[in-house]
């Protein structure tokens, strides 16, 4: 069994993603340096310790288990978010 990096962690099992792409998941949080395992039976825990580890690995899993579309989207309100935080700075700035 595995044991926990730190007593006070959050633990849970991910059950969004597809059987397939699990072990991708699990390399890509290994590479973060996220504690997480995959016992036999094929499940994949995660060990969520900081608020970082929250996002990245939400981040991990949007990148399995959104469509094209749905990428595409999500990059599109990143970027339009940014230009809008820049004109305001502008716009205090030049007050």
């Amino acid at each position: 069994m595995y044991k926990f990096i730190r007593p006070d962690a959050f633990v849970s099992q991910v059950a969004t993603i597809h059987r397939s792409d699990r072990w991708s998941v699990y390399r890509r949080l290994q590479e973060l340096n996220i504690p997480c395992w995959c016992p036999e039976d094929g499940t994949l825990w995660v060990e969520i310790d900081s608020w970082i580890h929250a996002i990245l690995l939400r981040s991990t899993i949007q990148q399995f288990i959104n469509t094209r579309s749905e990428s595409i989207a999500w990059l599109e309100r990143c970027w339009s978010t940014e230009l809008d935080v820049i004109s305001h700075r502008s716009m205090v700035v030049s007050r």
